[in-house]
């Protein structure tokens, strides 16, 4: 079986297992969706996942639910059943164990959990194993839309790590446990990203290359262990943002944006770039809103 072949057909039951999230899903179902036989099916999920399709399908409801009692007034045993458990007290069983709380004390009080958030196999290996029989053809970003946002005074709750510059290289450093961590922030007053610090916010010792989610400046919750948190000061950031992309198509894309966002005079705008202010940041890349990134800027006459 070719390597690709394998790649593609646990994507095709990666991607059958989130539409059918809420449903029950067979070994069948998934073989079915692979294209190849139960046996086979199974074992080449769980050489390029690393779980069975059963434990992954497990956790991921787990994350979902989760996500469903942090942001929701509802009944356990109504998040039990909509994930496909039997009772009220085997899913309380099953997230205590994942998590290390039950799922009422949870609800009640969400402090940071770590969520499983799985990576599309397909973009993990277009990236990862990259230069051994990748060819990807470069096409240029027809239409980027640029605009300016406020950034008001607020803290910053991250993960470093020790030499990371990129998220690739911080993913291999760190491991991919810190989203589902961040995920998990309620108070977030935006979604994760990833960040490039300036170099006043770099601890020595440690990555440029952090993942990270804004919160309040008045925010007194729970730190997960293992993070910083810093306060970041009022900044403008200009914010790039590509055209829509197939997702297997998720590195190309970002290659087009960076090459026009450093081509790019931000006085134009009247602005300059302000690299010092506050992080660079990238939004987690899905394609049917374009890649984006931001970067920190001063009116030119400040």
């Amino acid at each position: 079986m070719e390597r690709w072949e394998k790649i593609d057909a646990v994507q095709r039951m990666q991607d059958y297992i989130e539409e059918n999230i809420n449903e029950v899903i067979t070994l069948a179902d998934l073989a079915k969706a692979a294209g190849y036989s139960q046996w086979h099916s199974a074992r080449i999920f769980r050489e390029l996942t690393g779980k069975s399709p059963f434990e992954y399908i497990r956790v991921l409801r787990l994350s979902k639910a989760a996500i469903r009692l942090r942001d929701n007034k509802i009944k356990i045993v109504d998040v039990a059943l909509d994930f496909i458990f039997d009772s009220h007290e085997g899913f309380t069983r099953a997230f205590a164990r994942e998590f290390g709380v039950a799922p009422k004390s949870y609800s009640m009080d969400p402090n940071p959990i770590k969520l499983f958030i799985p990576h599309r196999i397909r973009d993990y290996y277009l990236t990862f194993q990259k230069g051994e029989d990748i060819v990807m053809e470069k096409k240029g970003t027809s239409t980027v839309f640029v605009q300016v946002i406020e950034r008001p005074a607020r803290k910053l709750i991250l993960k470093r790590g020790t030499y990371a510059t990129q998220y690739f290289e911080y993913c291999e450093e760190v491991g991919d446990n810190v989203w589902g961590l961040l995920v998990s922030i309620k108070e977030a007053l935006y979604e994760p990203a990833g960040m490039w610090l300036p170099k006043n916010m770099i601890k020595p010792g440690t990555s440029e290359y952090v993942q990270a989610v804004e919160v309040a400046s008045d925010y007194n919750g729970k730190v997960p262990e293992g993070f910083d948190m810093i306060d970041l000061p009022p900044a403008k950031m200009m914010v790039f943002q590509g055209e829509p992309y197939e997702d297997e198509n998720f590195g190309e894309a970002i290659g087009d944006l960076w090459e026009v966002i450093e081509k790019f005079n931000p006085a134009i705008y009247g602005f300059e770039w302000a690299e010092e202010e506050a992080p660079r940041f990238q939004l987690e890349p899905q394609g049917y809103r374009g890649y984006i990134e931001a970067r920190p800027v001063r009116p030119l006459n400040q």
